[in-house]
C-alpha cells in the first residue's frame, strides 16, 4: 500500500505532526511519499520522495493552489491513501481533495482495525467503526493517535512542483489567539480533573491539591463541557497542550484528545479506580484508588511536610 502524507509549514518551519503521519505509515506497513509547501532549507527528515512546492510562490496556505499541487502529486503517485493531520490545514484541504477526486473522506481517525477506521463520536465519549466506500481514501488523523517516529538524519529526494492555478485567496499571515484566564503552558505543576471527580463540588479538592503543590488546576473536556471548570483550563487538542514537570490526572480515563495535550509532561501521575484506564499507558505512576478519598489524604500529607 502507498500513502501520500501531507506535511504542514508554519512561519517557515515544518510542523512536527508529520512524524505522527510517518508513524501511521510505519504502523500500516505502507510505502510513504511526502507533500509539502515549504522551504527547501527546512525539510522533514525522510529517506523517500518529497514533493516540494515553493512557499514564497504558493504561500503557507492557499486552498486553491495547494489543492492543485496535491492533485498533480496524486496523478503521478496514485497513492491508496492521502493522509492529513486533523488540524485547521487538514480540515480545510482534505475535503477539497476528496471532492475533486470523488473519494470518500474519513475524518479524525484515532485507530485502525481489520474492518475499517476508528473515529470518535458523541464528543469523544464513544467510538465508531467506519468503512471506506471507495478504494482510495482521504484521511485526517487525530493528534496523538499514532506514535510519532523519532526523526533521523535522512535527507529526502526532493521533487519540485509548481502550478499556474490562479486564486482569489490572499494569505496575509497569522494572528495570535487572544489569551484569556490562566496560561497552563507556563505551569510547572498541573492537577487536572476528569469526569471521575463525580460532581462540580469536587473541583475544589483538585484545586486544593494543585495549590499545595504550587501549581495550577486544569480539566478534561467533559468537565469543561459540563461547565464545572472554565474553558481556559481545558487540557487537550481542543484546549491547551501542556508540558509541565508534573501532571496529575484525577479521574481522567485518557481519551486520545486529552493525551495528545499532556503526554509530553516530564512526570505523570494518574489517579483512577480503573487499573486498565488508557491514561495508565502514559502514566509514570498509576494510583488505583477512589480519588475522593485519596486526593484529600494526599493534600493533607503534602501540607504537613511543607
Amino acid at each position: 500500500m502507498k500513502v501520500l502524507l501531507v506535511a504542514e509549514c508554519r512561519e517557515g518551519k515544518v510542523l512536527g505532526n508529520i512524524y505522527e503521519l510517518m508513524g501511521f505509515a510505519e504502523e500500516t506497513k505502507s510505502e510513504a511519499v511526502l507533500f509539502l509547501v515549504g522551504n527547501e532549507n527546512d525539510l522533514p527528515h525522510f529517506s523517500g520522495k518529497l514533493y516540494l512546492g515553493d512557499v514564497e510562490t504558493c504561500k503557507e496556505y492557499n486552498p486553491d493552489t495547494h489543492k492543485q499541487l496535491l492533485l498533480q502529486v496524486f496523478e503521478k503517485e496514485q497513492p491508496d491513501l492521502i493522509v492529513f493531520s486533523h488540524s485547521s490545514y487538514g480540515w480545510d484541504l482534505a475535503p477539497r481533495i476528496a471532492n475533486s477526486l470523488k473519494l470518500c473522506q474519513i475524518s479524525e481517525v484515532v485507530d485502525l482495525d481489520d474492518d475499517g477506521y476508528i473515529v470518535p463520536a458523541c464528543n469523544a465519549k464513544l467510538r465508531r467503526r467506519v468503512k471506506n466506500a471507495t478504494e482510495k481514501v482521504v484521511l485526517t488523523l487525530q493528534a496523538g493517535a499514532f506514535n510519532a517516529i523519532e526523526p533521523g538524519e535522512e535527507t529526502p529526494e526532493t521533487i519540485a512542483i509548481e502550478t499556474k492555478q490562479q486564486s482569489q485567496v490572499v494569505f496575509e499571515g497569522y494572528e495570535e489567539a487572544e489569551q484569556g484566564g490562566v496560561d497552563l503552558t507556563k505551569a510547572n505543576v498541573i492537577v487536572s480533573a476528569g469526569r471521575g471527580i463525580g460532581k462540580p463540588e469536587n473541583v475544589s479538592m483538585i484545586k486544593e491539591l494543585a495549590e499545595s503543590l504550587g501549581g495550577e488546576y486544569g480539566a478534561s473536556r467533559p468537565v469543561v463541557d459540563s461547565e464545572w471548570v472554565e474553558h481556559n483550563r481545558q487540557v487537550g487538542t481542543t484546549g491547551q497542550s501542556v508540558t509541565p514537570k508534573l501532571y496529575v490526572a484525577c479521574g481522567i480515563s485518557g481519551a486520545i484528545q486529552h493525551l495528545a495535550g499532556m503526554k509530553k509532561s516530564e512526570f505523570i501521575v494518574a489517579i483512577n479506580t480503573d487499573k486498565d484506564a488508557p491514561i495508565g499507558e502514559v502514566a509514570d505512576v498509576l494510583v488505583v484508588a477512589d480519588l475522593k478519598q485519596f486526593v484529600p489524604a494526599l493534600t493533607e500529607k503534602i501540607k504537613a511536610v511543607i
